[in-house]
C-alpha cells in the first residue's frame, strides 16, 4: 500500500519548504517595495527640504498679519505650472488651511497636524510625513516653512511634495515594463529556488527512503534478505550513511543471534535425545532387575538376589549422576552459579584430584602421573579462581581420560606457568577422538570415541568449558599428534 506523499518525510519537507519560500519571497517583495518607496520619498524630500523656505524669504505673502490675496494667487500659479506633481497651502498657526488651489471638494481637511511640520523644522530625521489634505488618513512627505511678520509667525507654507499627480505618474510606472520585467523575474528566481530546493529534498531523502524500504523488507522477509542490497555496498560518511551503516551491522548481528537461536535449539533438542538414549538404558536395565526380584521374590538364591541388586544400584546410580549433571548444567547456563575467586595453590589441588582416581586407575593399571617443568611444586605461583569449580573440572578431565584409556595406560597432567597463567594439560594414551566428533566435542553429549562398546561422554565436558567460560578461559582440545587425547586450559596468577 503506497503512503500518500503529504505522509512521507519528503512530501512534508517540501510542502514546508515551499510555504517557506513562498512567504520569504513575499516579504522580500514587500521589504522590497517599501524599502525603495522610503529610499525615494527621502532623497525627493531632502532634494525638497528648503523649497518652502526659500519660496518665503522671496515672496511677501503676508501684510499688516494678514495674507496677501495676490501674492498668494500668484505664488499658487506659478508653482503649480512648474511643478505640477506638488501641492501647496497655506494654514495659520493652529493647523487650519486658509488657501489652496485644489478644484472644489478635493481637500477632505480643513486641519492639519502642526507636530510633524515643527519636527521638519527642528531637522528630524527624514522621510517626515504629514497629514495630506485631500485624505482623510493619508500621510506625506512635505516642506514647511513659517510665514513670520515682525517676528510673529501667522502661518505655515505647507507643501506636499508627492501629489495626486505624482501618485498617478507612479501607478503608471509601476505598470511599466520594466516593473513587469522586475515582477517576472523575481517569480522566477522565487520558482528556481522553489524547483532547486524539492530536487534537493529529493535527493537527500533518497537514501532514507531506501533505508526504509530495507527495514520493511527485513521485517517482511527477515535481517538475511537485506544482507546483499547494494544500499550496503558503498555507505557515504555523512550522517545518514553511518545510520545506514549502523543497521546494517544491527541487521548482521540480528541474523548472527538468529542462526544462534536455531543453532542453540537444535544443540538443544539434540542434547534432550541423546540425554534420554542415556536415560533410557540404565533405567531399563534397573526397571529390569526390580521387575526381576518382585517376580521371583524366594525363588532366587541369595548369590543371585546379591548381583540383581549390585546392578540395579550401579544403573541407579548412574541415573543419580546424570540427573547431578543436568541440575549444575542448568545452573551454570542460567548463571545462577558465579565463581568466588580466592587464591590458592593449583598443585596441591591436583594432588588431592588424583588421589580420588588412585583406585580406579589401579583397577585398570593405568598410571597416575603429574609433570611440572619447575624445579618443585612451590615454583609455581598460585592462581586465582574457584577452587570448588576447577576441581569439578579436573575431576571431568580425569574421568573421562580414566574412561577412555585401555588397561595398562596413562593419564597426565602437566602444569606449567607462562605470561602470567598457569596452564594445565590433560593427556591419555587412549586411541582419541575421531575427526568427525571434534568440532561438537564441547557442544552436546557425543561418542568420545569410535572404538566398539564406547558410547556418550555425558555432559562433563559442558560442564567443564561453562565453568571456564565464567572465569574467561577457554579449553582446546589439541590436533591428534599419535596416540590418545590431550585438552589444555589455563587460569590466571593470583
Amino acid at each position: 500500500m503506497n503512503t500518500p506523499i503529504t505522509q512521507t518525510l519528503y512530501g512534508r519537507l517540501a510542502l514546508a519548504f515551499a510555504l517557506l519560500t513562498l512567504i520569504c519571497g513575499g516579504f522580500t517583495g514587500w521589504l522590497f517595495m517599501s524599502t525603495t518607496e522610503r529610499h525615494q520619498q527621502e532623497v525627493l524630500q531632502r532634494l525638497s527640504h528648503d523649497l518652502a523656505r526659500h519660496i518665503t524669504k522671496n515672496t511677501d505673502l503676508v501684510k499688516q498679519l494678514k495674507w496677501n490675496r495676490p501674492a498668494v494667487d500668484e505664488l499658487f500659479n506659478m508653482l503649480m505650472v512648474v511643478n505640477p506633481g506638488i501641492e501647496v497651502y497655506l494654514v495659520n498657526a493652529e493647523g487650519r488651511i486658509d488657501a489652496h488651489v485644489a478644484p472644489p471638494g478635493r481637500v477632505k481637511r480643513d486641519h492639519i497636524n502642526i507636530a510633524p511640520i515643527r519636527a521638519l523644522l527642528a531637522d528630524a530625521p527624514l522621510p517626515l510625513l504629514g497629514d495630506d489634505p485631500r485624505s482623510d488618513d493619508a500621510s506625506k512627505i512635505f516642506s514647511a516653512a513659517p510665514i513670520t511678520q515682525d517676528g510673529t509667525t501667522v502661518g505655515y507654507l505647507y507643501i506636499i511634495l508627492a501629489g495626486e499627480a505624482y501618485d498617478a505618474l507612479a501607478a503608471d510606472v509601476r505598470n511599466s515594463q520594466a516593473m513587469n520585467t522586475a515582477t517576472w523575474l523575481m517569480a522566477g528566481l522565487t520558482i528556481l529556488t522553489l524547483s532547486a530546493g524539492l530536487v534537493a529534498f529529493a535527493l537527500i531523502t533518497r537514501r532514507l527512503r531506501a533505508l526504509a524500504r530495507a527495514v520493511k523488507t527485513m521485517e517482511d522477509e527477515g535481517p538475511d534478505a537485506i544482507a546483499n542490497q547494494p544500499l550496503f555496498n558503498n555507505p557515504q560518511r555523512d550522517e545518514i550513511g553511518q545510520l545506514t551503516q549502523a543497521f546494517h551491522q544491527m541487521a548482521a548481528r540480528i541474523a548472527g543471534q538468529v542462526a544462534e537461536m536455531k543453532r542453540q535449539d537444535q544443540l538443544r533438542r539434540e542434547m534432550v535425545a541423546n540425554i534420554s538414549h542415556d536415560l533410557r538404558t540404565p533405567l531399563t536395565s534397573l526397571q529390569g532387575y526390580l521387575e526381576t526380584l518382585s517376580l521371583k521374590s524366594g525363588q532366587v538364591s541369595e548369590d543371585e538376589q546379591s548381583r540383581y541388586l549390585d546392578v540395579a544400584l550401579r544403573q541407579s546410580r548412574k541415573v543419580g549422576k546424570l540427573a547431578q549433571e543436568l541440575i549444575e548444567l542448568a545452573k551454570l547456563e542460567c548463571e545462577v552459579t558465579r565463581p568466588h575467586m580466592e587464591p590458592f595453590s593449583l598443585p596441591e589441588l591436583v594432588n588431592d584430584v588424583l588421589q580420588k582416581f588412585e583406585l580406579a586407575a589401579s583397577k585398570k593399571n593405568i598410571t597416575l602421573h603429574v609433570a611440572m617443568p619447575e624445579a618443585t611444586a612451590n615454583d609455581l605461583p598460585p592462581v586465582r579462581a574457584d577452587l570448588g569449580m576447577i576441581e569439578r573440572v579436573l575431576t571431568n578431565l580425569l574421568d573421562n581420560a580414566l574412561k577412555h584409556t585401555p588397561m595398562g595406560g596413562r593419564v597426565q597432567l602437566e602444569l606449567h606457568a607462562a605470561d602470567g597463567q598457569v596452564q594445565v594439560r590433560v593427556t591419555d594414551t587412549g586411541e582419541g577422538i575421531s575427526e568427525q566428533l571434534r568440532p561438537q566435542i564441547f557442544e552436546r553429549p557425543s561418542p568420545l570415541r569410535d572404538g566398539a562398546g564406547r558410547t556418550s561422554g555425558g555432559l562433563g565436558l559442558l560442564i567443564v568449558k561453562r565453568i571456564l567460560s565464567l572465569h574467561n578461559s577457554q579449553i582446546r582440545l589439541e590436533p591428534p599428534s599419535g596416540q590418545g587425547t590431550a585438552f589444555i586450559f589455563a587460569l590466571p596468577v593470583a
